[in-house]
């Protein structure tokens, strides 16, 4: 089954809670994009206490875009959302595999995500060391940290290569996704769709997730 994820960039709270609102009763997940400036700009929402405050259905997963994400990882960990994506390029691979073995212990689902230009063969020593690792997220776009962006056809490339090393994995795909590459996307390998100019940028988000879901089903 091929899965649609929103995502959502933030500047606070107040607009974060607006766009889970948004997508209330058509999505059943949604990708908080949390960014410090220093990784990756801008600077967003990532405060996840205030998570707590939601009142609403739609299941979390938090993309932490950020530096040295083993200095906030026990927020997140103490938060509502169900799974966490750590970039590969922002820590060192000693201290993902801690933050992994972390996550996992707290009854989260835990995943890394590549850049663009990161090849998927640095993934290898995980999934030799983290048999449960399950969700991978590659980059579809070359620069990270905005939505609507184009997305980069060498990608597809890297799905199939993944799936042939990763073959019972979830893949995901972030960036420049639309309705008109979701068939080349799923037919690569990947499984999860993350989009988020392509919903919440259209006039009416729940036709356009729709949409992108008959899409993705159409290849699946």
């Amino acid at each position: 089954m091929i899965e649609i994820i929103p995502a959502i960039i933030a500047r606070d709270f107040e607009e974060l809670a607006h766009k889970i609102a948004v997508i209330e009763g058509f999505a059943a997940w949604a990708q908080i994009d949390v960014m410090d400036g220093v990784f990756t700009p801008p600077v967003t929402f990532s405060d996840p206490t205030q998570l707590r405050e939601l009142k609403t259905n739609v299941r979390l997963e938090a993309h932490l875009m950020v530096a040295d994400p083993e200095k906030c990882i026990d927020a997140w960990l103490d938060s509502p959302v169900e799974r966490i994506l750590i970039h590969y390029e922002s820590t060192t691979p000693a201290q993902l595999h801690a933050l992994i073995r972390r996550g996992e212990e707290r009854g989260k689902d835990m995943g890394i995500v590549l850049k663009f230009e990161t090849p998927v063969s640095v993934l290898d020593e995980f999934f030799a060391e983290h048999p449960s690792l399950r969700s991978i997220q590659l980059m579809g776009i070359a620069e990270i940290g905005y939505h609507g962006h184009s997305f980069e056809q060498k990608t597809l490339e890297k799905i199939s290569v993944l799936r042939t090393r990763h073959p019972g994995g979830i893949i995901e795909i972030d960036g420049g996704v639309s309705e008109k590459n979701i068939p080349g996307i799923v037919r690569a390998g990947a499984t999860r769709i993350i989009a988020g100019s392509a919903i919440f940028s259209a006039d009416d988000p729940s036709r356009a997730y729709d949409m992108l879901v008959q899409s993705a089903e159409s290849e699946a």
